[in-house]
């Protein structure tokens, strides 16, 4: 037998796929993360899946796994002292920014702290133009004698990053030399290796985030590797990228800001894989954790690919699926603001000491500690057992808060959870509404820990008809790791009229991609047959500060291209804006080849129909609160994993199951796929 695995540490729970690769057979679980140093934890749970399985570690012949180390790190400020050496002229770049408040009407708020401060951002005279001209030639001296202060100061990383550094990197490659002579030990960031794009305060904010990062990734991936390496596991590790596909460890741990949406990614590609084996290709995803939601919308069965995006306060450079992100889980933390209003996160529990009823010395009330007030999570365990569950305590914690706005219990339980859907619910509006999209038009597919038992809610508040509930949605990111194939980005950034007279200069440009991504196949081991490559430009019209990005239409360069581009872009442009001005001249801007290599993947097989009723698979019942009515109503339980295809139940009902709790309010009717999803909707 072979096994392939997968396994996503979030910040409460540590999820682990396996897919036995010649059966067909899927197993999952779940344990509680490790924060202090998540490769423990994950290694400790591998061993124990396998001892549990009766597997053998060399069975494994495929591990991905799915990270927020450098997510976290980055968010609780635990990146290293950094250093920055860039052009004479441009060290403040990095707090001027775009001059512009994080909020608009927000005149109190605060920019996050520079990731560098300002006596250790060097500057060194050189030059060169927009046109890749040079106005001043590389003081190599002052490169040398900036690394050796640097140096000094006890950096433990550098970011080299000058200015149109992406259209001519000679002298970042002449200062990366001098860096592995004089400071060999440490960790460099160059600008036109982790972003070679235009704009360049975003430019310089992701090359000096993927320094700042860099020893932290590092050090993970070492100690996960020689840990995976002692428990016999031989084969290649990956690690998720932002974008959805998987690299190396090596590769991760040069460019570790390509793995910031690293756990996400994942959900979203196992999203649509059971979208498409149900039949729906239109979908919202909503991804509900201990610590955070994350939302996506997919038009077509694929998700939208960004450029650049915003984490944390920190601008971004780097290819990644169009999540948002908001800090709404299980673990979000209940309280009263200065307003005296009920607020719900983004501050979270976490897994230490994690929500109040895990008895683990908490006092903050939660999202979770409220399900189990009001019944609708389990009120004694999780985890199938394994997880004991404190009612009392959560409703001790509640009925503190409740006294302080002279509420009662269920009411203030109930108004946590009304509030985290609001908030979840404008996380959807974001990727939704405010882009064009009607959300009433998409399946809401709900997973993560939390998501099932929100997903209700949630749809009845944007008016969504129908949910999908994965087999397995507690456990969907990790599952997401064995549906992924291989993948990289590349790009070039050039401003060329759209127009047949740039077709030669676009052609030499995508030769050029199409060189790199032929060396990162081979690099990778990529056979021909599974190689497959995608090209799309991003454009503008002239004057324009952002740029939409368009699909390349297949086959070689003519006029053809430039038709499907204008045709595109102005569908973009109208469905983004609301117009297209078909008179005005468009640019492109930046140029990319996303090149991915497929590998073997798990499969979802279907299951032939049911032959016991739907009542084999009830387990009791229990008082449960229902939002509609505001008050408790006995509902039956059943155990998901009896359930089969073709069974049906309707509202009100609890479907509970290791990994995740799914609520059925009254009426609607779950019923079960060929690929045993739930299919919630009207009754």
């Amino acid at each position: 037998m072979t096994w392939r695995i997968g396994v996503d540490s979030g910040g409460t729970f540590t999820d682990i796929s396996l897919f036995e690769t010649e059966t067909g057979r899927m197993e999952v679980w779940k344990v509680p993360s490790t924060p202090a140093d998540p490769s423990h934890g994950i290694a400790a749970s591998v061993s124990e899946s396998l001892s549990r399985l009766g597997a053998e570690a060399v069975e494994i012949v495929s591990f991905g796994h799915g990270t927020t180390v450098s997510t976290n790190a980055l968010i609780q400020g635990r990146g290293v002292l950094t250093g920055l050496i860039t052009t004479e002229g441009f060290r403040d770049l990095l707090e001027i920014g775009r001059q512009k408040r994080p909020d608009l009407y927000d005149l109190q708020a605060d920019k996050p702290p520079a990731l560098v401060s300002r006596d250790l951002r060097l500057e060194v005279p050189e030059r060169v133009r927009h046109d890749g001209g040079v106005e001043t030639r590389l003081d190599e001296d002052a490169v040398r004698q900036a690394i050796r202060r640097l140096r000094k100061k006890g950096v433990k990383a550098v970011a080299i990053a000058f200015l149109y550094g992406f259209v001519r990197p000679a002298h970042e490659v002449i200062a990366r030399r001098i860096l592995a002579e004089e400071f060999p030990e440490a960790f460099a960031s160059i600008g036109h290796e982790v972003a070679p794009e235009f704009r360049e305060y975003e430019r310089l904010s992701t090359t000096v985030v993927n320094a700042t990062l860099g020893p932290v990734m590092q050090g993970y991936i070492e100690r996960l590797a020689g840990r995976l390496k002692e428990i016999g596991i031989s084969a290649k590790p990956h690690l998720t990228q932002s974008n959805g596909g998987v690299i190396g460890f090596d590769a991760a741990a040069r460019l570790p800001v390509r793995t910031v949406l690293s756990g996400p990614s994942t959900g979203v590609v196992a999203a649509e894989a059971v979208g498409r084996l149900a039949g729906f290709t239109d979908l919202i995803t909503f991804d509900m954790g201990g610590t955070s939601t994350d939302v996506a919308l997919l038009e077509g069965g694929r998700c939208r690919l960004t450029s650049e995006a915003t984490v944390h306060g920190y601008p971004i450079k780097a290819p990644m699926l169009d999540i948002h992100t908001v800090g709404a889980g299980g673990g979000s933390v209940a309280y009263i603001d200065s307003g005296g209003l009920l607020k719900v996160g983004p501050e979270s529990a976490g897994a230490d000491p994690g929500p109040v009823c895990y008895a683990r010395g908490s006092a903050e009330p939660t999202v979770t500690d409220a399900n189990v007030v009001l019944q609708t999570l389990n009120p004694t365990h999780l985890l199938g057992g394994r997880m004991p569950v404190r009612q009392d305590l959560a409703e001790r914690a509640i009925a503190r808060l409740a006294g302080r706005l002279g509420m009662d219990l269920h009411a203030t339980a109930e108004g946590i959870l009304a509030v985290v859907t609001a908030n979840m619910a404008k996380a959807i509006r974001v990727i939704s509404v405010q882009r064009g999209y009607d959300p009433r038009d998409y399946i809401l597919v709900a997973f993560g820990g939390a998501g099932p038992l929100h997903a209700a809610r949630l749809a009845r508040e944007l008016e969504i008809r129908r949910i999908l509930v994965p087999r397995n949605p507690g456990i969907l990111c990790a599952m997401g790791l064995l549906l992924t194939d291989l993948r990289a980005d590349f790009a070039a950034t050039h401003l060329l009229p759209l127009g047949p007279a740039s077709l030669g200069e676009m052609a030499a440009i995508f030769t050029r991609l199409d060189a790199e991504a032929a060396a990162w196949f081979a690099e990778e081991g990529v056979a021909a047959a599974a190689r497959r490559v995608e090209r799309t430009v991003d454009l503008r019209y002239a004057g324009q500060n952002y740029e939409l990005s368009v699909p390349l239409a297949d086959g070689p360069p003519g006029s053809g291209w430039i038709t499907h581009l204008a045709e595109g872009f102005a569908r973009a442009h109208e469905r983004t804006y609301g117009f297209a001005a078909a008179e005005e001249p468009v640019q492109m801007v930046t140029f990319r080849v996303q090149a991915t290599g497929a590998v073997k993947k798990a499969e979802l097989r279907p299951e032939p129909p049911a032959e016991a009723g739907v009542c084999a698979s009830a387990t009791g019942e229990r008082k449960v609160w229902l939002s509609e009515i505001r008050g408790f109503v006995t509902c039956p339980i059943y155990d998901r994993e009896i359930l089969r295809p073709g069974n049906r139940i309707d509202g009100p009902a609890v479907i509970e199951q290791m990994d995740a709790t799914t609520m059925v309010p009254s009426g609607m009717r779950a019923s079960v796929d060929p690929i045993r999803n739930l299919l919630l909707e009207a009754a």
